[in-house]
C-alpha cells in the first residue's frame, strides 16, 4: 500500500503542488461568459439504430467555444422523475454504449454522456482532417497560452451540457448527478465546478490534477508522461518550467474544487501509478462542500470491485 507515495495520513491533508495563476477566477469567469456569447445551436435527433419502448434514445449535437460541434447520447424516459446523470468517458476512450444508459433510464432518470471533443470518432465539418488523436490533449494548445488549452474548451463543454440537460422540461436541475472514471472522474468535478446546481458527484481516480506533483514523481506512465515528452520535445532544459505549470494551473482540478457545491464520493485505489492518490487527493482536500472518499488499498487504475454499483445506488439516494 502506499509503494511509491505519501503515507494515507499526509495524503489526507496534502494541498497539491502546481501553481495556481494568480488570475485564475478571472480567467474562468471570463471563459464562462465567452461560452454564453456562444449561441448553443442544440440539436436532438432520434437514435434510429437504437429503439426503445420505455425511452428514447438521442443524439445530442451543440455548438462549443470555437464553433466546434459538440456530440452527445442522450436516454430520455418516457416516464421520467426528474433527476438526470451526467457520464464522462475516460482518456482517449469512448462514450458509453446505449446499454450502458438504461440502468438511469430505468429509474426514470434523463442521462447524457458527452464525447470529449479530438478524442473519438464522432467528426463533423468543424473538425480539422487531423484533429482525431490519442495523445497529447494534455499539452495541446500549451504554446498558445491558456486560452489555447484544448482542456480549456472541454471543460466548457461540460457546462454547456449541464445547461442543456438542465434546461429540458422532463429535468429537475436542481437534481443532476455527474460521474466518470479517470477523465471522466476529472470532468465529473469540472461539470460540478462549472454548474454550481449539481447536486452530486460521484468520481472515480480522477485525472487532470496536481500536474507538477506528477512530474516530481516522475513515473513516465500515460496520460501524464506527456508533460516529460513536451519538456524533452519544446524545452529540454526547462527554461520555461514555471511558465509551463503555471499555465497548465489553468485546468487543474484542484484549483476548480473550491467552487464545488455539490456532494461529492471520491473512489480511488492507493496504488495507482497512473492517477497518483496525490494529485487526487489535492482536490478533494479543498472541496468545501460535503464529501466523501472510499479507498481500496490494494488497487491501482483498475476495475474497483463493486464501484459501479455503488455509485448506482448513490446517484440513486442522492437524487
Amino acid at each position: 500500500m502506499l509503494s511509491f507515495e505519501l503515507s494515507y495520513d499526509e495524503l489526507l491533508t496534502y494541498q497539491g503542488t502546481n501553481p495556481r495563476p494568480a488570475d485564475f477566477d478571472a480567467f474562468w469567469d471570463k471563459a464562462l461568459l465567452s461560452l454564453d456569447e456562444v449561441p448553443d445551436e442544440a440539436e436532438f435527433v432520434d437514435a434510429v439504430d437504437f429503439p426503445l419502448t420505455t425511452a428514447t434514445a438521442q443524439h445530442l449535437y451543440f455548438t462549443g467555444t470555437g464553433g466546434y460541434r459538440v456530440h452527445a447520447k442522450v436516454v430520455r424516459p418516457t416516464e421520467p422523475t426528474g433527476p438526470a446523470v451526467l457520464l464522462f468517458h475516460g482518456y482517449g476512450g469512448e462514450q458509453p454504449a446505449w446499454i450502458d444508459l438504461l440502468p438511469y433510464a430505468a429509474r426514470g432518470f434523463t442521462v447524457a454522456a458527452l464525447d470529449v471533443r479530438e478524442q473519438v470518432g464522432f467528426r463533423t465539418s468543424s473538425q480539422a482532417s487531423n484533429s482525431f488523436s490519442l495523445h497529447h490533449h494534455l499539452v495541446h494548445g500549451l504554446d498558445d497560452g491558456p486560452d489555447g488549452l484544448l482542456y480549456k474548451h472541454v471543460f466548457l463543454d461540460t457546462r454547456r451540457l449541464a445547461d442543456l440537460i438542465g434546461g429540458l422540461p422532463e429535468v429537475d436541475a436542481a437534481r443532476i448527478a455527474t460521474t466518470g472514471w479517470s477523465q471522466g472522474g476529472g470532468l465529473s468535478l469540472v461539470a460540478a465546478a462549472l454548474t454550481p446546481s449539481i447536486k452530486y458527484v460521484a468520481s472515480v481516480f480522477p485525472f487532470l490534477s496536481d500536474y507538477q506533483r506528477t512530474w516530481d514523481l516522475n513515473l513516465e506512465t500515460s496520460p501524464y508522461d506527456e508533460i516529460v515528452t513536451w519538456f524533452r520535445k519544446r524545452d529540454p532544459r526547462h527554461l520555461r518550467q514555471e511558465e509551463v505549470f503555471t499555465t497548465l494551473g489553468y485546468i487543474d482540478i484542484q484549483h476548480l474544487a473550491p467552487r464545488i457545491r455539490a456532494e461529492v464520493t471520491l473512489f480511488t485505489g492507493l496504488e495507482d501509478q497512473i492517477c497518483p492518490p496525490s494529485t487526487q487527493f489535492a482536490a478533494y482536500n479543498k472541496i468545501q462542500s460535503p464529501k466523501e472518499v472510499r479507498t481500496y488499498p490494494d488497487f491501482g487504475h483498475d476495475d474497483l470491485p463493486g464501484a459501479l454499483d455503488d455509485i448506482y445506488q448513490l446517484i440513486g439516494t442522492k437524487l
